[in-house]
């Protein structure tokens, strides 16, 4: 793509950057067919390619339109297209310079900041999020009312507010770090946000499951959110104060016991910390620790693959849809991995048709832009009944939360499967749908084997 910046813009490292960027698009369109709004939407101005240009009118005029603001707000950052991409570009970033001016120059209605805003100082904050959900579960009976008064926005948060929130508990430290034994490894173990109220089940199985394979887990005290919400949210400095406080409190910590990775359970987490060393690339007080964590940052999936899983002991038959996070398999190219260490636990694995296409989740995009979130959503519930499953798994909270309602079978994590084959308890989704006796020895099935009891 050729750009026309001139010699004072271009002294801008920001500018400079995005320049560079932008220059690696070819034009080539492979990324529409991949993108989940312009699938549904058709607008050229809702594809990756249609955004770049917008991007890069943005960035040589230095102007904001509310067209540019309407369609890139629209983006869910799902990076499928960097996965499609032929020529390399980095979408990611670039979609980073742009949302951070939009957060000082968007067209924006006063509801809609105020809406953003409210989202960045909650969902970051388990104790604030825990209260939110409880009072979002007194309101919800007046769902209706919100809606006729067409505050979509809001009826969108509703829709997410488990039945069970006034029965939610902020997971601490003290409750889930584990024994200081002497292990083969040493991790520390991200505890998250919204996962840390909502599913805190999956910290407790990624626990089980790693000490059982002979690695110490400690959860280090001071970590605190690991800014993928604001930075999404484009509140660029937000973001580097919050990696910077999760660096110190970890770094801090490897003074006494160096850590062998940095292990995260929600994968949208995981990418955002293994970008740490590009966000705070320019800080010169952090650049090189934050380089540092982000190589040490893992996604518990491969942290089991590189200490080896053990082998199954137990076996249920069970078909189990794998959903693919986009962060997972977009944003840190780990789409393989999760279906692996699932087949070799034992299960019967089926991918869900169109598993590139974002679920509508995507941070806070179900709750910005409820209309497309939605589309989504139906057509990722359509795909996931296409296969039948009897139980779906993932790698991230957000896809969770955004499908499990409308499922019809259970959602877990990837590691509580993991987690129930090599000898942990059934996970709790599959206790309440009754599926916990689907479960029998490996050692039984074998001898049955032996004698020919077993019929395929």
């Amino acid at each position: 793509m050729q750009t026309n910046f001139n010699p004072v813009q271009l002294s801008d490292p920001t500018v400079a950057r995005a320049d560079e960027l932008l220059r690696r698009c070819v034009h080539c369109g492979l990324c529409t067919a991949t993108c989940p709004t312009y699938v549904l939407t058709g607008d050229e101005r809702d594809s990756p390619r249609g955004r770049i240009y917008l991007m890069k009118q943005m960035f040589e005029r230095r102007e904001v339109t509310p067209s540019m603001t309407y369609h890139l707000d629209r983006c869910l950052s799902c990076f499928s297209c960097m996965t499609a991409c032929p020529s390399g570009v980095d979408y990611m970033h670039l979609l980073d310079i742009a949302q951070t001016q939009l957060e000082k120059k968007g067209h924006r209605s006063l509801a809609q900041n105020l809406w953003r805003w409210f989202l960045s100082k909650v969902l970051p904050y388990p104790r604030r999020f825990r209260f939110a959900m409880m009072m979002g579960w007194l309101v919800k009976p007046f769902t209706g009312l919100f809606a006729a008064l067409r505050l979509n926005r809001v009826v969108a948060a509703l829709d997410l507010v488990p039945a069970n929130a006034p029965k939610l508990k902020v997971i601490g430290a003290r409750s889930a770090i584990a024994a200081g034994t002497t292990k083969r490894k040493r991790v520390a173990l991200v505890l998250g946000c919204v996962q840390r109220v909502l599913a805190p089940q999956y910290t407790v199985a990624a626990i089980r499951l790693l000490k059982r394979h002979g690695v110490d887990v400690a959860v280090v005290k001071d970590e605190g959110c690991c800014g993928a919400l604001v930075h999404q949210l484009g509140r660029d400095e937000a973001a580097r104060d919050q990696a910077r406080r999760n660096i110190d409190a970890w770094t801090a910590a490897m003074r006494e016991h160096l850590f062998d990775a940095i292990v995260v359970t929600a994968s949208g987490c995981g990418t955002m910390v293994k970008d740490y060393g590009n966000l705070l690339a320019r800080d010169r007080g952090y650049a090189e620790r934050a380089a540092f964590v982000a190589g040490l940052a893992r996604d518990i999936t491969e942290m089991i693959a590189e200490v080896g899983l053990a082998p199954p002991v137990m076996w249920t038959g069970l078909r189990v849809a794998y959903h693919a996070p986009c962060s997972l398999q977009h944003g840190q190219r780990l789409d393989q991995l999760p279906l692996t260490l699932l087949d070799e636990a034992g299960y019967a694995v089926t991918e869900i048709p169109e598993g590139h296409l974002c679920c509508g989740s995507a941070g806070t995009y179900n709750m910005l832009e409820p209309k497309l979130a939605t589309e989504l959503r139906e057509r990722k519930l359509a795909n996931i009944a296409s296969v039948a499953p009897d139980v779906i798994a993932t790698g991230n909270i957000g896809c969770v939360t955004q499908l499990e309602a409308g499922a019809g079978v259970p959602f877990v994590h990837t590691i509580e499967l993991l987690d129930w084959a090599t000898g942990g308890p059934c996970p709790p989704a599959l206790v309440r749908a009754g599926m916990k006796n689907r479960a029998h020895p490996v050692e039984a099935l074998v001898e049955m084997a032996k004698e020919g009891l077993l019929v395929d």
